[in-house]
């Protein structure tokens, strides 16, 4: 697995067209130029693999635009040793960017195929995060609670079993709608128990499927 200088250039051009969109984070920044993305595309997307685009990873999944996991995860405001609940792990691609923020990485991925393969995959390029094969929507009450929860697909509702797993002070950020187009939310867990819900803007996801895993 090649990391050439060219891959890196490339990576600093996208940096910089993702400042320019507005990702003012330097952690945030950071973590997506230490990533080699082109390694988590079939070799057929390789030339493709630092614009700012999602492309398609199998299982009828994708890897998100850089832009969208940047965002995502600048709302997150991630904070070292936070233990992380992302659902949809996908490529794992967003799973290594909240470990190079110093997070503890908690993934769920409904889909096998697409599961095996980057379990298999991540540690090859020194990421650990701790992956499970099930249905995202229950999360992982086992492991409960979590500082943060991000979700990576659209939700047609909001996920009533997620708030039960966050932490008081907690923070999930999911796409919310039924539609192509989705609203971005962070939904603040209060100290009194209450949710406060902020809205950021539209995007599109993949839908996150409720009492589905797939083989």
């Amino acid at each position: 697995m090649i990391d050439s200088f060219k891959h890196k250039g490339l990576r600093k051009q996208l940096i910089e067209e993702i400042r320019q969109k507005g990702i003012q984070d330097e952690s945030v920044l950071s973590a997506i130029g230490k990533i080699p993305r082109h390694l988590f595309l079939d070799s057929s997307f390789l030339e493709y693999a630092y614009q700012d685009k999602p492309f398609p990873i199998g299982s009828g999944q994708t890897i998100s635009q850089p832009y969208t996991v940047a965002f995502q995860t600048d709302l997150l405001r991630v904070k070292k040793g936070e233990k992380i609940l992302e659902i949809g792990t996908g490529s794992g691609y967003q799973a290594c960017v909240l470990l190079e923020l110093g997070a503890k990485v908690f993934s769920v991925e409904r889909q096998k195929k697409l599961f095996d393969k980057t379990r298999e995959f991540l540690p090859r390029l020194g990421y650990r995060p701790r992956l499970f094969y099930g249905d995202g929507y229950k999360g992982l009450p086992t492991f409960a609670p979590f500082d943060k929860i991000l979700v990576t697909a659209a939700a047609p509702e909001l996920p009533v079993e997620l708030f039960e797993q966050l932490n008081i002070g907690g923070r999930l950020v999911v796409p919310v709608g039924s539609s192509e187009i989705q609203q971005m939310m962070t939904i603040d867990k209060m100290a009194d128990g209450e949710l406060r819900e902020e809205k950021h803007g539209a995007f599109r996801f993949v839908p996150l499927l409720e009492d589905k895993a797939n083989d």
